[in-house]
């Protein structure tokens, strides 16, 4: 089958599984494929994917999702897989597909690459490799929300050994390539077009590792959770991979855990934010609210008797923030809980400093943050650590 036949049978039968199935769909249905690809047959083996997929399955059933999962998949699993994908999809609230394992750009198309891809020349991929835009459009289909997670921008070894077509003369981008999802469709890549992610030396890769602190956080908004994803994995990288997603999705807020407390959606401002955080539970039972504004990396150059120090604060969208000064004998590194909102914000370190509260006043503007209190105040700016 090649590629043109492939992407024809995956649109009819999103078409009519549409037509079958949109009646008789029950609310809040949530439907995921996950698939995990390390044991590659004609290039070295990842040692990840499949660790990823298995984790990322169990944390997506504990979210309320009907999961298929695969692992080492071939051309023919991963093509039936989506398939099914794409009719169970249809008139759900949520669909979502995790891919970890290799993944490539070649002339302008993203493709993900099963274990059996031999991948000789460019154009064998249209019938060795699954299209990323067939993947998108099984999960377009949806009340709420189509999520495609993209854990495959390694660096290839099928790129170095492929040759490439006249027709197809465009050198192969490291990476995946720049996309614009349609719709209600968010794409999330480990790392941005064009850069390549860590596969690390842990169970999880550096990203799937992030991913799994965050997924199931309750009370944070879906794009809200892919950005405290990137930056824990741009701490975990020193800034090396930055995650990214495309896609936009309208002012509706979309929650893949639970929803806010009662009351704290309709006190945000206009946008898909929440203005609640409910907090990791093993940092503290209660739910301290966070402006979504003020969650990030901020940092402030001090001035002291030996020079200038740059003191950095994290600030989580669970509650938690965590503290460090560069030199570190200008102020004593620590972490603990923190709350904002309506301008003023109070903390409580739980490790680092004994008996240690602060509060005070902020004001957000852009890429500033106008801070008062007894530690560092003045104006901080949003740092890329």
């Amino acid at each position: 089958m090649n590629r043109r036949e492939f992407v024809s049978g995956l649109t009819a039968a999103t078409a009519l599984a549409g037509v079958a199935s949109t009646a008789e769909a029950a609310e809040g249905r949530r439907v995921a494929l996950v698939i995990g690809n390390g044991a590659y047959r004609n290039v070295p083996a990842l040692l990840n994917p499949p660790n990823d997929a298995s984790d990322i399955a169990a944390a997506l059933k504990r979210l309320g999702f009907t999961v298929s999962l695969a692992t080492n998949a071939s051309f023919d699993d991963m093509r039936r897989r989506l398939i099914a994908l794409g009719r169970d999809a249809a008139g759900a609230e949520m669909a979502a597909v995790y891919f970890a394992g290799h993944g490539m750009e070649i002339n302008g198309e993203n493709w993900l690459i099963p274990i059996d891809a031999d991948l000789k020349r460019d154009t064998d991929a249209a019938n060795e490799a699954i299209n990323l835009q067939s993947v998108m459009l099984q999960v377009s289909n949806t009340t709420s929300l189509g999520l495609v997670i993209l854990d495959a921008c390694r660096n290839n070894p099928f790129a170095a050994r492929m040759n490439r077509s006249i027709a197809t003369r465009a050198a192969t981008m490291s990476g995946l390539g720049r996309i614009e999802p349609v719709g209600n469709v968010l794409v999330a890549y480990a790392a941005r077009d064009g850069t390549t992610a860590l596969d690390g030396d842990a169970r999880n890769s550096p990203f799937a590792a992030a991913l799994l602190r965050n997924i199931e956080v309750p009370g944070v908004e879906v794009t809200f959770m892919f950005r405290n994803v990137r930056d824990d994995v741009m701490e975990a990288t020193r800034n090396e991979q930055q995650p990214f997603v495309y896609g936009s999705l309208s002012r509706k807020a979309i929650y893949l855990a639970a929803r806010p407390p009662a009351g704290a959606e309709e006190a945000a401002p206009s946008s898909p934010l929440p203005a609640v955080i409910s907090p990791a539970p093993q940092h503290t039972p209660t739910s301290p609210a966070i402006d979504p504004a003020l969650v990030g990396t901020w940092e402030i150059m001090v001035p002291g008797g030996r020079g200038q120090s740059r003191w950095i604060w994290q600030i989580m969208g669970d509650g938690t923030y965590r503290f460090h000064a560069e030199p570190q004998r200008s102020a004593r590194s620590h972490e603990g809980t923190i709350t904002a909102a309506n301008g003023h914000w109070t903390l409580h370190a739980l490790r680092g400093l004994s008996n240690y509260s602060d509060g005070g006043a902020y004001e957000i503007h852009d890429a500033l943050a106008v801070i008062t209190g007894k530690l560092g105040t003045g104006a901080w700016k949003r740092s890329a650590e």
